[in-house]
């Protein structure tokens, strides 16, 4: 068997290994990486060798990791990567090109209407009735988009929301709260079947799914890292944060949203947000913006947005396309069923 990991902003990592009575042997691990000293290649394939094929990521990672040296170095890779190069060769899994993609950067709708697209294009590819796809995110109106079991009260000032004109919408996703200003950030979703992020742990699967967006800002000369759980971040602060929500069917929600400029006083004024908090956004002062995306690459809103998306195309092979009618029309159902109702909104009071 043969497995293939390239480490997000690190090194490729690769397996070949068999597997004789449900035991994986003949291992050999081999790469790009940087390992310190030479021998710690000997101590990872003995490690391997001899394990149930059913171990997962982290007991890989974890056997991996007992069996080195004192004092060796990894760089490049890490233990979790060998076991997620390992359980993705165990279950064939395919990579970014192995699918036929689509972007789609329509018209503006409103937000209600954005959190139910990405509800039925996520089940639409989890049901295979919608090859994967890159949606951009447009709006009409300005709001506030908690997440999934975010305190309504705890993270709002609904008076201040009120004054500056933010309607309060909640998403399926976890996560913390984005304020969608006119634009003021950039949002994209991914609608991916399970199979792209297979034999990855859920932390894992973030790096995975946002290493696109990390090159594309490298190429617009921001240096981007991600950083642990779901932040996308450069030596100037935080740019963004991702999420991700799993359907039963087997689709997978992946949205982000980056801060292109944003007003920080105003951001204090909308949402309850105390300075240890602020600081994780980029700014120590509440009457700072937060715009690494304008400051960092002098670049209007829609020229980055081309940026991306050309940077997209470029490593996946996607092309330009649209939602449907009856995709558009199942997402009103699901406005009105579900995003605008007292009930989803206040779900957590």
């Amino acid at each position: 068997m043969h497995g293939e990991y390239k480490v997000p902003g690190g090194k490729l990592v690769v397996v070949d290994f068999d597997v004789i009575d449900g035991v994986i042997t003949n291992f050999h691990l081999a790469g790009d990486f940087f390992l310190e000293p030479d021998s710690a290649l000997l101590d990872i394939n003995a490690a391997v060798n001899g394990l149930d094929e059913k171990t997962d990521a982290s007991g890989i990672a974890a056997t991996v990791r007992a069996a080195l040296p004192e004092g060796a170095q990894l760089l490049g890779f890490t233990p979790e990567a060998v076991g997620t190069a390992v359980r993705r060769a165990l279950v064939t899994a395919p990579g970014w090109k192995d699918y036929s993609w689509e972007i789609v950067h329509d018209e503006a709708v409103s937000p209600r209407m954005n959190l139910a697209l990405d509800e039925v294009l996520t089940g639409r590819v989890g049901d295979g009735r919608r090859q994967p796809t890159l949606r951009i995110w447009e709006w009409n109106e300005s709001a506030v988009v908690i997440g999934s079991f975010q305190s309504l009260r705890n993270e709002v000032d609904a008076e201040g929301a009120a004054r500056h004109g933010f309607d309060v919408v909640r998403r399926i996703s976890g996560g913390g709260a984005m304020m969608m200003g006119a634009g003021q950030i950039i949002t994209y979703s991914l609608y991916v079947p399970a199979e792209l992020v297979s034999g990855m742990t859920f932390a894992d699967s973030y790096a995975f799914l946002d290493d696109w967006v990390l090159q594309g800002l490298r190429a617009l000369g921001i240096d981007a890292t991600y950083q642990p759980l779901n932040d996308i971040a450069s030596s100037k602060g935080k740019i963004g944060g991702a999420a991700q929500k799993r359907l039963a069917n087997g689709g997978v929600l992946h949205h982000a949203t980056l801060s292109y400029d944003m007003d920080g006083q105003m951001m204090t004024e909308v949402l309850r947000i105390g300075r240890e908090k602020l600081s994780d956004k980029g700014t120590t002062s509440a009457a700072k913006r937060v715009d690494p995306l304008r400051s960092q690459t002098g670049m209007s809103r829609d020229d980055i947005i081309t940026a991306l998306i050309s940077t997209f195309q470029s490593l996946t092979g996607a092309t330009i396309g649209q939602i449907s009618a009856d995709e558009y029309a199942d997402a009103e159902a699901l406005v009105e069923s579900k995003f605008s109702t007292e009930a989803w909104l206040k779900r957590v009071p």
